[in-house]
């Protein structure tokens, strides 16, 4: 019984309280497994067969298909990311050979129009910005530095707040945080631009201010300050639903942008907090039986609404990511660890032969022209496998919930 009691204590790590004058071994705690493979081998999977399905698809051709699009920067953002932790040469040579096929030898983007005043067309930039850190291949420094002067012109609503397109006019969307702010934030720091850092909070402010809805602790898609789009509410100027990846964006916007901040400036905490308030509204709606989010956040139960991939990937990154920097407590641990056993149980296909797919990706949403804003809406939009925007936060989410579980550097166990 004395070893019995020796052997649970010291596997909970609590010392001095080995009851027998056996002394205690260390061994290194082994890596947090779902469903049979760590965090970073179910990114890894997810990449490779992703990589094996598109080929080089993704990449600029002459009379090609190709697009500079935002999802390709997520997708090759995040195998850069998860590079960083597996060091395969894979992962870097996609990135590399699919956004480097868009930069011209002077810097020029292939399919870059800014007359479009895109916040969409922006994101790629953080994947143009790793690709000069590690190849220090000036091209890269050009066409950052050509995205970059697109802050200087987009249109503004009144209190400062950048359109999200030019074809939406007067319109803050949450999507528009993660398309600009990071990217933003990483040029200022790396070129030393502090001025900035102004610009990029009172982005995350304005959302803040425009979208969020106490009662329900959650984040509207969408904001029409001339309060005239069908969609708009005709005194708040607010969307009418809670779309769970519209927030997702804002999250992972957040928490991105933190990387980049300086530790002194001022607005840091209020962004902290601005995120912290995010998590907390969006972990009050977490599927308790699967672990998910779904389309519409706040209405699970009603018929129609599903459980949806890419909103649960992106809290899931989101809220791992805030516990490993400090910006949640680890009480949030449990909702990120339940979300992404849910991701890998409810919605990870095996296809057989090596592959693996993401199922239940709403493919896409918007508001005006003809998309109302309304559950009907949101619902009704066609739902794929593998979409990247549901692609890049799983790879991230492992990435950082591989950090979240390991020990820390050199952390043990004690075993009789």
């Amino acid at each position: 019984m004395k070893k019995i009691f020796n052997r649970l204590f010291c596997l909970l790590g609590i010392a001095g309280l080995c009851l027998s004058s056996v002394s205690c071994a260390t061994e290194k705690l082994p890596p947090a497994k779902f469903s049979g493979a760590s965090p970073l081998a179910w990114s890894q999977r997810l990449a490779d067969s992703e990589m094996a399905r598109r080929g080089d698809s993704l990449a600029w051709k002459p009379g090609g298909k190709a697009k500079w699009d935002y999802t390709t920067g997520l997708f090759t953002l995040a195998l850069l990311k998860l590079n960083e932790q597996t060091h395969n040469p894979h992962d870097l040579k996609f990135a590399e050979d699919t956004m480097g096929s868009f930069i011209k030898p002077d810097g020029g983007i292939n399919g870059y129009k800014p007359q479009d005043e895109s916040l969409d067309n922006l994101a790629p930039g953080r994947t143009v910005l790793s690709l000069w850190r590690i190849t220090g291949d000036e091209r890269y420094h050009s066409a950052a530095t050509l995205l970059r002067k697109q802050f200087d012109t987009q249109p503004r609503t009144g209190d400062g707040g950048f359109w999200h397109k030019q074809r939406y006019p007067h319109q803050m969307w949450l999507d528009g945080l993660y398309m600009a702010e990071p990217f933003y934030a990483e040029y200022a720091k790396l070129f030393d631009e502090p001025a900035d850092f102004n610009d990029v909070a009172k982005q995350i402010r304005l959302a803040d201010e425009h979208t969020y809805n106490p009662r329900t602790g959650l984040f509207y898609h969408g904001w029409d300050e001339s309060k005239s789009q069908p969609w708009a509410d005709r005194i708040t100027g607010t969307s009418s639903n809670f779309w769970g990846r519209a927030i997702g964006w804002y999250a992972m916007a957040m928490v991105d942008v933190l990387d980049y901040f300086p530790t002194n400036h001022p607005a840091r905490p209020q962004i902290i907090a601005t995120f912290q308030k995010l998590c907390a509204g969006v972990v009050k709606y977490q599927d308790p039986r699967t672990g998910l989010w779904w389309q519409v956040v706040d209405q699970g139960q009603r018929k129609g609404n599903y459980l949806e991939a890419t909103a649960s990937g992106m809290f899931v990154y989101a809220m791992a990511k805030g516990i490993n920097h400090g910006y949640l407590p680890r009480s949030y641990e449990p909702a990120v660890l339940k979300g992404y056993r849910g991701i890998i149980e409810h919605l990870i296909r095996d296809d057989g032969n090596g592959r693996w797919s993401l199922t239940h990706c709403c493919s896409v949403a918007g508001l005006g022209y003809g998309r109302d804003g309304s559950f009907e809406y949101y619902v009704h939009e066609p739902v794929v496998d593998n979409d990247l925007k549901g692609i890049g936060p799983f790879i991230l989410a492992g990435s950082e919930v591989q950090k979240s579980t390991d020990p820390p550097h050199g952390a043990t166990q004690q075993i009789p």
